[in-house]
């Protein structure tokens, strides 16, 4: 599910009963507020990817600022705790709701931990903020940037989700052996998110993989190995997606026709346009519209 606020959008998708997954984003220059209720019985896990967010509690009496590379993990059995999210501009925060009950059964056998599982903390309310550590910011990026096939992506955030929270309670996350040569190079992971940037920024003309290799400040196999690590996908195979996504949301808006989305997105004419519109979606950009009308009738 997705909501438009003023200024943003969040995204919601339910992994399974009693867990959630939002992704609240702000690409505008002013700032917007999120909101969603959110009872007692959820442990709250809130990591900003990017730009700063700050989040109101009892009546906005009090605020936690959450800076990008930073984690907020919130507990009060004792009160709810509501959503109220203040997202700065050109901000990023995903977040994972779960109920303690279910959040219990993740631990039967190691429960001694976790704080708020123990004794001590099972009735007391639990605040935790510290920074995004390089193997949680690797599941972060795949979970923002995922551009999988309808028919899979609940199934793929489920995954990531999960992974996710493993990652974040594992005590010696850091001191695994890296697969990956960017879980533990910030630099390295950096220069890939740029390169992302990159070729959304200018996805109507986008650099070759040479030059975008030359702007970022790496060899070109390492942005192909790193690209594929972070994202899932290769560079053009990602943007493609992309792309596709991009448009089909310029359709949506009512307010450009074919030809006009097809060359915003770099389509010259309409008939290559058109055509990798249903190679990604199995259906032209015309009988969307008019599904899309029909559902609205």
């Amino acid at each position: 599910m997705e909501k438009n606020i003023a200024g943003g959008s969040l995204f919601e998708i339910e992994i399974e009963e009693s867990f959630l997954l939002l992704q609240a984003r702000n690409e505008s220059a002013e700032k917007a507020l999120f909101k969603r209720k959110v009872d007692r019985r959820y442990v709250q896990f809130h990591f900003c990817i990017k730009g700063r967010g700050l989040f109101h509690y009892n009546e906005n009496r009090y605020s936690l600022e959450v800076p990008q590379d930073q984690s907020l993990l919130l507990y009060n059995p004792q009160t709810d705790l509501p959503l109220q999210l203040e997202l700065m501009p050109n901000s990023e925060v995903l977040s994972l709701l779960m109920t303690i009950r279910k959040f219990h059964g993740l631990f039967t056998s190691e429960a001694g931990y976790i704080p708020f599982l123990s004794e001590e903390y099972r009735d007391k309310k639990y605040y935790q903020q510290e920074p995004i550590n390089p193997s949680i910011s690797l599941v972060l990026s795949q979970l923002s940037n995922q551009h999988m096939h309808p028919s899979v992506s609940k199934l793929y955030c489920k995954a990531k989700a999960y992974e996710l929270l493993s990652l974040f309670f594992n005590r010696n996350a850091d001191n695994l052996p890296a697969q990956c040569p960017f879980l533990v190079d910030e630099e390295n992971l950096s220069k890939i998110r740029k390169a992302k940037d990159i070729i959304i920024e200018q996805m109507a003309e986008p650099p070759g993989l040479g030059e975008l290799a030359q702007q970022v400040g790496l060899s070109l196999k390492k942005l192909k190995e790193g690209f594929k690590q972070v994202y899932g996908d290769s560079v053009f195979s990602f943007l493609f997606d992309y792309k596709m996504e991009f448009a089909r949301k310029l359709l949506e808006s009512g307010k450009y026709n074919v030809n006009e989305v097809g060359l915003k997105i770099g389509y010259s004419t309409a008939s290559h346009f058109i055509a990798a519109f249903k190679k990604k979606y199995h259906t032209t950009p015309k009988k969307y519209l008019m599904s899309l009308a029909q559902q609205g009738a």
